[in-house]
Parts: C-alpha cells; structure tokens; sequence
C-alpha cells in the first residue's frame, strides 16, 4: 500500500497512527456488537486489518515503538482486579479459593506444556512458558459478562477471587519459567538463578503495597480531577519501576488496588479510573492484533487449535477437581470451569514480555499462538462464562410480564 507517511515528520506520523488505530478499533466495535461479538475481537480484527498483514496503514516504526502500552494496559487491568481482595470476603471463603485456583491455573499449564513439549516436539523453554502463559485467564471479559448480565450471588463472588488469584499464580508461574529460560540460556540452572527474579517479584509486591499506602493519604480531601490525576500517576509510576527492574506490573498493580480499596472502601475512584482506560485498553488490542501475522498463523495454525483446546480442557478439569477436594456444591464444581474460559489481556503481556526472552523465531511463534487464540477465545468465552452463570443460578431468568385479561364493558 502506498505509504502516506513518507514524507511527514515522526511527530505526524504518531499522531495519526494514533488518531488511525482508535477510529478503527471504534468502526470495528460497530460490526461486532451486530454479531453480539465482545469488543477485544473486534479490536483485534481490526489491529489484524490496518497492520502489515494487510492493509499496512501504520508503520511497522511506529508499531514497534508502542511496546510500552501493553504494560500501561495490565498496570491498570491489575489495579482494577484488586478491588476484589476484600478482606471479608477472602476471609468468608478462606482457603478454598486458593486450593481451586492452584488446581484450575496448574493443571491448564502443565497439560499445555506437556503436549507442547512431547506432542509437537517443541523446546522445551518455549513449552514451559507457553504453559505458565495458559494458567492466565481474562478478568475484563468475565466481569464484562456479570456485569451485562447483572449475575450475583456466592458463585459470582468465588468466581471474581479465584480470577484475580488466577493471575497472581499466573505471574509467579511466568516468573519462575522466565527465571529458567534465562539460566538455561546461560547454561546453568540453580536453585540460586530461579529464585533471583521471583525474590524480585516479592520486592515489587511490596513497592506495590507502599504505593496503595501513600494513595489513600493524599486522595483524602481532593477534588476529583486531582484524585484522577494522581492515580493514575501513581499506577503509571509503578508500572515504570517494574519495567526497570523487568518484571511484569501485573502482580505489583494488583496489591497496589487491594491495599488501597481495604484502607479506603473508596469505589469511586475504580469507577472514575473505568472512564479514562477505554482509549488506553482500545491502543493495546489494536496494537495486538497488528502484531499478528498472517503468514505465520497458516504455518502454526495446529499448534494454535491444540493450544486453544487443550487448555479449555485444563482450566475445566483443574476447576473440577479443586472444588471437589475443598467440598464445594455441585452446581459449582460443575460449571465453574466454564467461566474460566476467556484469555485476552493478561496473556497477551505476557506473551509480549515472553518474547523479549525468547529467539525471534520461538517468539513470533508465542505472539501468533496467544493472538490467534485470543480472538478465539472471546468468541466463545463470553457465551461459556454466561452459561455457566445462568446454569449456576447466578443470572436469574426473566420472568414473563403478567398478562392482564381485558375489562368487559358493563352491559
């Protein structure tokens, strides 16, 4: 395609890329709400369609120089997710949603790193973090759907723990898996080299911690656009101390929101936050699906449907089993599985941060797998959660309006 930018300066060039990627992540979101399709697959689609795959609107300069809004965007999905560490609430379901959430996240990763490895002869470091990236689920698409559907009740509760937990384990795992790629790459592997950047992880917890502290002090008192001002101030600067160091912002944002919500119970400031992320999340999708090569899709394309499948069939049977060892109802052990299904965001930075460690061929190969199957996954995984919900008894059915008989005229 004709290249529009060539004789513009690099400052145009951004700004109308920009401009570009939020007008078609906007159009495309129109075609998919007529498809009843979750707005993540219609970003994608539409990343997918004015990146080099096809139509090549933005330049593949300013494509790679947008790595930063993937840890922007999980700083913030993180810090949302932790309004959901109350401490009544984990205290009420206790060690339990623990159990479930090992069981579920676990099972996912090692059945997918087990197949990857001794299926499809893969390395075994390109294995291993692909599985640590499957134990990962999406907490916006499954609080998209309760919030559509406006499900509520114990089921819905343990669901939004066990998401946030999921991801907690999710970061660990990767974590652990990234320490021994690393030390395998530099040929050796010791208790000494896997414990260095999951020791690092803990420090940035409790960076994260301090930082919910100091929120709840100066918001006291302050108007809302200052409140705003100085989260997200606080969230990005969080997010920069984690990129130093190389570790994910993910696990660190996480326990910034939970601190802050148990000393504050100030829900406010998560809705006000909700009204700034839109531009933010619609960037990082877009710029996901532009990562996408097409080429590369059709040369791994089995490898992508095994991974689809065969990490639906771990998150399920992990779920399953977790709630029959702590003693959990059948509807719930039955149909929590389900709602576990969708995988966007979260995987998506991390196959992002997965593919600075990784070769470049093994790294082009975990962003097609995780892409492809992104968009597959919010296709399906929106319709799995309500289902589940609704077979859950958390969505109660509409009852059908009383029909009142006509009035006879008096004769």
């Amino acid at each position: 395609m004709f290249a529009w930018y060539d004789h513009m300066s690099g400052e145009a060039v951004v700004l109308l890329s920009l401009a570009a990627i939020l007008l078609a992540g906007f159009l495309a979101t129109r075609i998919t709400k007529r498809l009843s399709l979750p707005n993540v697959s219609g970003y994608i689609i539409a990343g997918i369609v004015i990146g080099p795959s096809c139509l090549g609107i933005i330049p593949q300069e300013t494509i790679a120089g947008m790595g930063f809004v993937s840890d922007v965007a999980l700083a913030f999905i993180a810090f949302g997710a932790g309004r959901f560490f109350k401490r009544e609430k984990l205290r009420r379901t206790g060690a339990k949603v623990i159990w479930v959430t090992l069981f579920e996240a676990l099972l996912a990763g090692v059945l997918v790193t087990l197949c990857m490895y001794c299926l499809f002869h893969l390395d075994l470091e390109f294995s291993v973090l692909l599985g640590a990236i499957a134990t990962a689920t999406a907490p916006a698409s499954t609080m998209m759907t309760i919030d559509q559907y406006h499900a509520r009740g114990p089921f819905v509760d343990l669901l939004l723990e066990i998401v946030a937990f999921d991801d907690v384990v999710c970061l660990l795992v990767f974590s652990a898996a990234a320490a021994f790629i690393d030390a395998s790459a530099a040929g050796t592997v010791s208790p000494a080299s896997l414990a260095g950047p999951v020791l690092l992880n803990i420090l940035m917890l409790l960076v994260g911690a301090v930082f919910g502290v100091v929120l709840s002090r100066i918001l006291a008192k302050r108007s809302n656009d200052n409140r705003l001002i100085l989260a997200v101030a606080l969230v990005l600067g969080l997010s920069g101390l984690c990129s130093m160091v190389d570790v994910s912002p993910l696990l660190s944002c996480m326990v910034f929101g939970a601190v802050y919500i148990n000393l504050t119970r100030d829900k406010a400031l998560y809705r006000q936050i909700n009204t700034f992320t839109p531009p933010i999340m619609t960037l990082f999708f877009v710029v996901s699906g532009m990562n996408l090569r097409l080429e590369a899709l059709a040369a791994f394309g089995v490898i992508g449907v095994a991974y689809f499948f065969i990490r639906i069939v771990g998150k399920y049977a992990g779920a399953w089993l977790g709630c029959a060892v702590t003693g959990m109802e059948r509807s719930t052990r039955n149909y929590l599985g389900g709602a576990l299904v969708p995988q966007a965001g979260v995987a998506i930075g991390l196959a992002y941060l997965g593919q600075r460690i990784l070769p470049a061929r093994y790294g082009e190969l975990l962003m097609t797998i995780i892409l492809s199957s992104s968009v597959l996954y919010e296709l399906i995984g929106p319709a799995c959660a309500k289902f589940s919900l609704f077979r859950a008894g958390a969505i109660q059915p509409r009852e059908p309006e009383p029909v009142t008989p006509p009035v006879r005229a008096a004769s």
